[in-house]
């Protein structure tokens, strides 16, 4: 009876802390602030496959601007360093859209996909509505000379 106590009692315990890192580490990312929602998927279906793909691939994180550059972060994870990277130089702006079917399932509610090649990967960002207006905001605001195509 002791033992199944104290096997529970670590249990718990454990899951505490674990919850607790989530929380630290979400904060940490938020801390130095310009971070949003943004759910992605790397390597995405081209537009004439996107219905057939439904919603899979799509991996929910938080994003925050970093200078020229966008970092992306997992949320169900404990790595403190970003999953990926997006150069503002590297991004185009393929098209904007609502998701469909099985899309709308997987993503938050109100979110708007933007499909993007970055050096020749597709990649789909959705967001908010907002979180998308300060995203486009972000590549138009570009330094004089570097090339950038927000469609």
């Amino acid at each position: 009876m002791v033992l199944a106590l104290v096997l529970s009692g670590a249990v718990l315990a454990l899951v505490l802390l674990g919850l607790f890192a989530f929380g630290l580490r979400r904060r940490l990312i938020q801390r130095p602030g310009g971070t949003f929602d943004c759910s992605l998927r790397w390597n995405a279906p081209d537009a004439g496959e996107g219905a057939e793909a439904g919603g899979k691939g799509w991996v929910y994180g938080v994003s925050r601007y970093s200078g020229d550059r966008i970092e992306w972060f997992r949320v169900f994870s404990y790595a403190p360093r970003p999953r990926r990277l997006l150069e503002r130089e590297a991004i185009e702006v393929l098209e904007r859209r609502r998701p469909e079917g099985d899309e709308e399932l997987a993503l938050l509610s109100d979110s708007v996909i933007l499909a993007c090649s970055h050096r020749g990967t597709r990649v789909e960002l959705a967001m908010s509505e907002d979180a998308l207006t300060g995203f486009l905001a972000w590549l138009e605001a570009a330094p004089p000379g570097q090339r950038v195509n927000v469609a």
